[in-house]
């Protein structure tokens, strides 16, 4: 009997970082995932191509975010409003943004400054600020 608690407890320890890491997993994945995918020259502009992921567990009637790009210098070129539209729960969408005048290698970086519309069941909502998680798949940095 005397081996058997400290194996017990072993096993209990063992397991303890296991299911922490399984929570930790889920709380990776939990939320709105914004990925800058590609930047793209077409014509006069740029176009920046984002995959969403709307991890959240609730459908987003209406998302749309402040949106700063910056040269390679550092120094602000354009300020907009990137309308994501409808982003269903647990399917991933494209979505893209055409910068005119502007060529993609004078491209910095790109900040998301903010949520300006966030609409769930019909009612403004936080879902949008409270989970977003930003990654860029470019030289172009997404930063928030």
């Amino acid at each position: 009997m005397l081996f058997l608690r400290p194996a017990l407890a072993v096993l209990c320890v063992c397991s303890l970082p296991m299911s922490a890491m399984a929570q930790s997993h889920e709380d990776a994945t939990a939320g709105l995932l914004l990925e800058l995918n590609t930047v793209q020259d077409v014509g006069q502009a740029c176009r920046l191509t984002f995959v969403v992921e709307n991890q959240t567990g609730t459908a987003i009637d209406e998302a749309s975010f402040e949106t700063v790009i910056f040269d390679a210098s550092g120094s602000v070129v354009s300020l907009s409003l990137f309308n994501f539209r409808d982003l269903p729960a647990d399917r991933p969408r494209v979505r893209q943004f055409d910068l005119p005048g502007m060529e993609c290698s004078s491209v910095g970086r790109a900040l998301i400054n903010g949520t300006n519309t966030c609409v769930v069941a019909g009612s403004d909502s936080s879902v949008c600020d409270d989970g977003l998680k930003l990654q860029s798949r470019t030289d172009v940095e997404l930063i928030g």
